[in-house]
């Protein structure tokens, strides 16, 4: 098991836009075990590739400890593209690994359908809905170089500001790794 400190607000890397992955390498493998590893650590649903550290475009999903997902597997997405969006919005508070002890409500589609990569480079299509759709998309918004506070009003990010200021300085207190200043 090998935990990798978890970037945050702030760090360049969050607001870069994903590079395609072209070969999914015995390296990248490992990495994404890392990222299994890191997410449950930090008692997270999802993690970008950019949130430790790395360009490539994949995030992994664990619902399991989640009320209602118990059964559902673990996700591997490379390459993600959304392909299909409901125009039925619905407003839920979000947490992100990236910005810790922040929760703000977000407004994201109840339902989408996702084409990618798994770990064995064969192409996969879901049509994901509730939360399982948000994390997705929540997930999506990293590789993009977007964040929570990219979908929230300037009123809400405005009220936020000095939180956020002191995750930027990491005066924060945390029980996972993150990265250094």
């Amino acid at each position: 098991m090998s935990i990798i400190p978890i970037t945050v607000y702030g760090d360049k890397i969050l607001r870069e836009k994903a590079k395609p992955v072209n070969e999914v390498s015995d390296k990248l493998i490992g990495v994404i075990t890392n990222m299994f590893d890191t997410m449950r650590n930090a008692s997270g649903v999802g993690l970008a590739a950019n949130q430790v550290g790395y360009r490539d475009s994949l995030f992994v999903i664990d619902l399991r400890p989640v009320e209602g997902y118990e059964k559902s597997k673990p996700l591997v997405m490379i390459n993600p593209k959304i392909t299909e969006r409901s125009d039925e919005l619905v407003v839920i508070e979000e947490g992100c690994l990236s910005l810790p002890n922040l929760r703000a409500d977000v407004e994201r589609p109840k339902s989408i359908i996702v084409n990618y990569l798994d770990p064995d480079e064969k192409e996969q299509t879901l049509e994901a809905d509730d939360f399982l759709a948000r994390v997705i998309l929540h997930e999506y918004d990293h590789l993009l170089g977007k964040m929570i506070p990219d979908r929230i009003s300037i009123k809400m990010k405005n009220r936020l500001h000095s939180y956020l200021q002191r995750i930027t300085k990491r005066e924060i207190e945390i029980d996972y790794p993150i990265t250094e200043n």
